[in-house]
């Protein structure tokens, strides 16, 4: 009998006819496999969501289109210019209070400025002041690695708002305590902001927005509801985002090629001067967050100055023309190698050093 075959009367296979066998069931074992690698990344994928932030923002998107459509704006006109100048206090807050002094340390504030400026982030309705720090202290630090809160080489949406939609990256918990806050702590604002953060918000964010135009001009309470406590809110939300993400992609790069962030015009016009981010996540100890004082609608610097001027605010920070064309020149290459070329501001010591040598 041939080495290669066998008796078909015992029901047995041929060698030829078992490794096809087995070759087959090897293809569907790894397809099996294959599935349920898949159907592991869907359920994990699935226990990160946070359904409750998923629910409550989409609806109020949702409310937001349906009112820029619905909204009377030819009826309504003292109700839009209200909600423009209660848009201007909320970005006071979180630019010139959460951003640039808080964050940054940009310039130093006296208790009356401190607590004003608490009063107006308040109004945004975003995370305790503390929260909102810390996330951002990190997001400078690991820019765009899996430590950033909303690392934007995971996309747009993902650096736009996907990441309240997801539980944090264990590597955003992991280097954000190592994150120094102490300074925060030390403030009674900031302390005095975490421990009524709730009734703070729903009255400042929502409440007094709402029932402001009513009661003092008689207007309707549906629209001033509706165009107050939903419309500018998820505006301001978005024009917020929008630093985190589109002034993460689209935009130039004059001071340091080697960065995602960028300056971005429209962004910067939109966010009263947060949009030039290329400059801010070079020189981020600078309260301008841009080159010049009032580039694109830089209005919380013009705030900042007129602050310094009453007395209220003191030791602002600026970089020097010297040290930007340094920098320029050098094509924006600064000391941090792997998270983004942030200059310390130990440089601008050295340039005042070498001016008074000469």
């Amino acid at each position: 009998m041939p080495p290669n075959s066998t008796d078909e009367s015992n029901g047995n296979l041929k060698v030829s006819e078992r490794k096809e066998y087995h070759r087959e069931y090897s293809k569907k074992d790894a397809e099996w496999v294959n599935y349920a690698k898949k159907w592991d990344e869907i359920k994990h994928f699935v226990s990160q969501l946070k359904w409750f932030n998923i629910i409550l923002l989409t609806t109020l998107h949702l409310a937001f289109v349906w009112a820029a459509i619905a909204f009377p704006w030819l009826q309504r006109k003292r109700l839009v210019l209200w909600n423009f100048v209660f848009s201007h206090l909320t970005g006071f807050g979180i630019g010139a209070g959460a951003h640039r002094l808080w964050c940054h340390r940009t310039y130093k504030a006296k208790l009356p400025l401190r607590v004003f400026l608490m009063l107006c982030y308040a109004t945004a309705g975003h995370n305790p002041l503390f929260y909102w720090v810390r996330d951002h202290r990190v997001h400078h630090k690991f820019t765009d690695t899996d430590a950033d809160p909303h690392n934007s080489k995971r996309g747009f949406f993902f650096s736009h708002v996907g990441w309240l939609f997801m539980k944090k990256h264990p590597d955003v918990k992991r280097k954000g305590k190592e994150i120094d806050m102490s300074d925060l702590w030390e403030d009674p604002v900031i302390r005095f902001h975490q421990k009524y953060f709730i009734p703070l918000t729903l009255t400042l964010g929502f409440i007094l927005p709402a029932i402001v135009p009513p009661l003092v001009w008689g207007q309707d309470w549906f629209w001033s509801i509706i165009s107050s406590a939903v419309g500018r809110y998820v505006f301001v939300l978005n024009i917020t985002w929008l630093v985190n993400s589109a002034a993460h992609m689209w935009g130039t790069k004059p001071f340091d090629n080697s960065i995602s962030p960028t300056d971005n015009k429209t962004v910067s016009m939109l966010s009263f001067g947060e949009g030039w981010h290329n400059y801010h996540h070079t020189f981020p100890w600078d309260y301008k967050a841009a080159e010049l004082k009032y580039a694109g609608y830089n209005v919380s610097s013009v705030f900042i100055e007129f602050c310094g001027k009453m007395g209220w605010a003191y030791d602002l920070k600026s970089a020097s023309p010297e040290l930007i064309k340094k920098v320029v020149v050098k094509g924006g290459d600064g000391s941090h190698l792997v998270w983004g070329e942030e200059v310390p501001e130990s440089e601008e010591d050295e340039i005042r050093k070498a001016t008074k040598q000469q």
